[in-house]
């Protein structure tokens, strides 16, 4: 069994969110989406882990993001994610969030930028971005926004996605991260089926394409992208916490995403725990003990029985992929961050209470 003290951990998307009802510019849309991210939080963390509705619709600080991972959890880096996301005013998470988090905190944070394709000025605001926080990749929703309608759009369509892709390019960026497989609120469920990314990876190899929430839904084509593309991998987000309430399920979504692959596919899968939104501490505790049944490795592949998850695996996925394609030294890394104010609090009192380092606890009582 790993060690997760040991073990270096990268979080591949965390937020602060803005759910305050005062940031709703599409008040269908945006209570829509409110209500789904409590909702699935509510549905399956252990109680400890669970807020009241006050404690969590509200605007959160990057401060309490920090603090829950890297005080509250065994995570040690991230990669903080705006959110262009226009039914909230500020796209849920405002590109100065990024901006902060990188600023104050450069050992622990990488940053992506954010933009909707369909909104105006979308090039001048990657650009901003770019300029502020010097980011590692680009976040993009398949849904635009305005105060009084929603469109979904392709990864895909040349006129729409394609001149997003040629600008990252431009500005020297190769990572594009894509929300895929969970519909955002109440809104159509086709713009999130994952088959327009085939058009994106084969268009442009030299760009590196991660299906955010890969495997939550449609699975199968998923494991699919994997075995065809080299430039397409899959980050967990929204998976590790389906361990938490039903261990047998994500056996099965892993399983399934490797079936093509085998043990290569391991290589292509990066951890996240949407932090603030979840809790990282129990899914990673849950990751560390975690294996395969036997009946679901065998079943699962069409190309015989799929290899055991051992602790090699565990720290790829929990880190060292990510590390591998950002260019990240792993030990310069933990270099960097070992007496700085998180790991000295670590070090001193050990792991904090679950949102005891948060305003969660003060918007309860």
């Amino acid at each position: 069994m790993i060690d997760l003290e040991e073990t270096f951990v990268y979080d591949a998307i965390t937020h602060a969110y803005n759910m305050a009802p005062s940031n709703y510019r599409n008040e269908q849309h945006a209570e829509g989406i409110t209500e789904m991210l409590y909702g699935n939080v509510d549905g399956i963390m252990p109680d400890e882990y669970c807020l009241e509705p006050e404690a969590f619709v509200r605007d959160w600080g990057v401060e309490e993001t920090a603090n829950m991972l890297f005080r509250e959890s065994y995570t040690d880096m991230s990669t903080f994610h705006p959110v262009p996301m226009y039914a909230f005013h500020d796209g849920l998470v405002a590109n100065e969030k990024a901006d902060a988090v990188v600023d104050r905190w450069p050992d622990r944070f990488r940053s992506y930028a954010a933009v909707d394709p369909l909104r105006d000025g979308w090039e001048e605001t990657l650009e901003e971005q770019v300029e502020a926080f010097d980011p590692i990749g680009v976040k993009l929703y398949p849904s635009h926004w305005s105060a009084d309608h929603h469109e979904g759009w392709s990864m895909g369509d040349p006129d729409v996605a394609f001149p997003v892709f040629e600008k990252a390019i431009d500005l020297g960026i190769d990572l594009i991260d894509i929300h895929k497989a969970i519909p955002f609120g109440p809104v159509p469920r086709g713009p999130y089926h994952p088959r327009d990314v085939d058009v994106a990876a084969e268009s442009f190899p030299d760009l590196t394409f991660s299906i955010v929430h890969g495997g939550f839904a449609f699975t199968e084509e998923t494991a699919w992208q994997l075995a065809r593309f080299p430039n397409v991998y899959v980050n967990l987000e929204g998976v590790p916490p389906i361990l938490l309430g039903n261990e047998r399920r994500f056996a099965e979504i892993l399983a399934e995403l490797i079936s093509l692959l085998g043990e290569d596919g391991m290589d292509r899968l990066f951890w996240s725990s949407g932090a603030m939104s979840v809790h990282p501490k129990p899914q990673l505790e849950a990751f560390r003990d975690f294996e395969f049944p036997d009946d679901i490795r065998k079943q699962t592949s069409a190309m015989g029985e799929l290899p055991q998850i051992t602790d090699e695996h565990k720290r790829k996925i929990l880190g060292e992929n990510y590390a591998d394609l950002i260019g990240l030294d792993i030990d310069d890394a933990q270099s960097k961050i070992a007496d700085d104010e998180f790991a000295t609090h670590r070090a001193e009192d050990g792991l904090a209470d679950p949102y005891s380092t948060t305003d969660a606890t003060e918007e309860v009582a």
